[in-house]
């Protein structure tokens, strides 16, 4: 049996606009512990590598880096404080749901791969009404690995039973670059994301404005959904 290509897809700074309750969270912390809070403006230098360091990342710029126990427990405060509200202040990108009906109805399987801690991933995925469009979802600690490690990627696509061989990353940062390198699968990357270099440096197979160019994208990279084989692109779009 012949099993059908898929799209996976990052979430924060992919699929959505998340870094104002992330940085609104972090900042709760923050200021408790007798910091100033952050702008929205640093979240590009701050997020994306996961909640845990993003605390540290975001203690170290303040003037005061962390000890592990401390860490650790303030790691646990963000997510409980996380889960009390996940998106008020967020949105999905513009295009998103679009190219998400466009991509099934071409056949395409979707599919979430996130550094998010699971429960959080889900409750951001339902506050869209987007959950029931991905045949899986992973999280940070779904598996006993997280990206970088390409299994994190093998096993959403395992999951969703997905053709590993005519599968595609979509994704905005270094991580989800190196994730899908390391697992043999192309990249499809937007630039309004949250990494700290121009995305098109980190040399992803495609880079796309807008998500309107999401599907003709795929189109181009795995050679439709009805191909046997996909083609990886050595040019930006």
């Amino acid at each position: 049996m012949t099993l059908p290509p898929i799209v996976v897809f990052d979430l924060d700074g992919t699929l959505a606009e998340t870094a104002p309750d992330i940085m609104r969270v972090l900042n709760v912390i923050l200021v408790r512990e007798g910091l100033p809070a952050l702008p929205l403006e640093r979240a590009r230098e701050l997020v994306g590598a996961g909640a845990r360091a993003l605390i540290e990342r975001g203690f170290k710029v303040s003037g005061r880096p962390l000890d592990e126990e401390t860490l650790e427990r303030l790691f646990e405060d963000f997510l409980l404080i996380y889960a009390e509200d996940v998106a008020s202040h967020s949105h999905l990108f513009d295009g998103v749901l679009g190219a998400l009906d466009q991509l099934s109805a071409e056949g395409y399987l979707l599919a979430v791969c996130t550094n998010k801690p699971i429960l959080h991933t889900r409750l951001i995925l339902d506050h869209f009404g987007i959950a029931p469009r991905f045949a899986s979802v992973a999280g940070r600690d779904s598996f006993p690995f997280h990206k970088p490690d390409p299994r994190h990627l093998t096993l959403t696509i395992e999951a969703a039973g997905g053709d590993p061989a005519r599968a595609v990353m979509i994704g905005d940062s270094r991580t989800d670059i190196a994730t899908a390198k390391a697992a043999g699968i192309p990249t499809i990357c937007v630039p309004f994301g949250y990494t700290d270099v121009p995305i098109e440096t980190l040399e992803p197979d495609v880079v796309i404005q807008h998500f309107d160019a999401l599907p003709a994208a795929v189109r181009q990279v795995l050679g439709g959904a009805n191909a046997t084989t996909g083609a990886k692109l050595s040019a930006h779009s």
